[in-house]
């Protein structure tokens, strides 16, 4: 067998070991055994919410399972293939075969990503926050800029994108903005986004000076009604005003808008809807999501210190740096991956980035084993 077929083996296999290790396969079929019989409960559909979460989670160990018995037979068929052919010296069965196993790589890279996607909230929508930093009309346009590469982003995905705040700055750009991004793991991509981000670039408003622009970004589950969030509605201030903005091509927006403030937290949200009803019921979602993620921020304290993920993940941490000027290059400073091709990310381009970073993540890495390999 030649050293590229052995090579793309390896890949696959390195994939199958962590889709088991994702998935449990150990246990998996206890596991599916007791999902069977609490189908067949006949008071399940009593209570319908739980009987639906039952369901989707059985179902999704049911596509877990399948996809690692699939890929796992698929590259044994095609291997003996090889082997075969090659005894045969039949050079179009060979071919036919290594092709197949090519292919086979990338499905098996593609469905290792997806199993990284398996937190509580990662397959929920995701509501996304933009905001500038300091640096006045440069920092305003810079987030205008991340505000069009994620609505792009979300665009080649075939997400929904919804406008739900935006406040212009005061010469051109953008002081923050908020959106509501909807489809399957939208939370699960977006969430590795939590960050400054830096630019560093010819000032194009200015005398021609190299200027850098900071701007925040922050990415927030869409808490559905299986977890409960209390909102006291003492700690909350509702207030109706009529929203401005520019909108887009793809992205929703309306004349009215709806802001609640929680007074012990300091978080702000609105939203711009059709109907007085429908903002509230977005606005006290997007609420739930932030004092949701709070929440998981406290749980998550201790590891984060020991992995340095509550620097890497923080508001005022930087996590990825643009430069357009002298050179080009896209490198996040958490995994070290890097690109040239600046126009590609700023138009969209992100997978990479998001793939490195939830490959770090459940490596265990922090951003200085990462740096340091290198």
């Amino acid at each position: 067998m030649r050293a590229e077929v052995q090579n793309n083996v390896d890949k696959v296999e390195k994939s199958l070991e962590l889709l088991k290790q994702r998935l449990g396969w150990d246990t998996a079929q206890h596991r599916l055994e007791e999902f069977n019989a609490r189908v067949e409960d006949p008071n399940l559909w009593d209570d319908p919410a739980a009987a639906q979460k039952l369901m989707r989670e059985r179902q999704g160990l049911v596509d877990a399972m399948e996809t690692y018995t699939s890929i796992k037979q698929e590259l044994e068929d095609q291997v003996e293939l090889i082997e075969l052919g090659e005894m045969e010296e039949d050079a179009e069965v060979v071919a036919d075969a290594e092709k197949a196993l090519a292919a086979l790589v990338e499905k098996a890279a593609k469905k290792e990503l997806e199993a990284l996607l398996n937190g509580e909230t990662d397959g929920n929508d995701a509501f996304l926050e933009i905001k500038s930093g300091a640096g006045g009309t440069e920092a305003c346009d810079w987030a205008s800029m991340l505000a069009r590469m994620y609505v792009r982003w979300a665009e080649k995905r075939g997400f929904e994108v919804d406008l739900q705040e935006e406040t212009p700055g005061t010469e051109a750009g953008i002081k923050s903005v908020t959106y509501q991004i909807k489809g399957k793991n939208a939370y699960g991509w977006l969430k590795s986004e939590s960050g400054t981000h830096r630019l560093v670039r010819i000032s194009p408003f200015g005398k021609g000076t190299r200027e850098t622009s900071f701007a925040a970004v922050g990415a927030y589950p869409v808490i559905d009604d299986n977890i409960e969030i209390e909102v006291n509605p003492a700690d909350i201030r509702i207030d109706t005003y009529r929203s401005s903005g520019a909108g887009g091509q793809h992205v929703n927006t309306t004349d009215s808008a709806v802001r609640i403030t929680h007074h012990p937290s300091g978080i702000v949200v609105t939203s711009s809807e059709k109907s007085q009803h429908q903002n509230r019921d977005i606005a006290m979602k997007a609420l739930k999501s932030r004092l949701y993620q709070m929440e998981l921020d406290k749980r998550n304290a201790e590891v984060n210190a020991l992995h340095e993920a509550k620097g890497d993940a923080g508001w005022g941490a930087q996590i990825r740096s643009y430069v357009l000027q002298p050179y080009q290059m896209v490198k996040d400073l958490r995994t070290s991956h890097e690109t040239a091709d600046t126009q590609g990310v700023l138009d969209g381009d992100l997978d990479g980035f998001m793939e490195a970073t939830l490959a770090m993540q459940v490596a265990g890495k922090s951003r200085a084993d990462a740096n340091a390999e290198d």
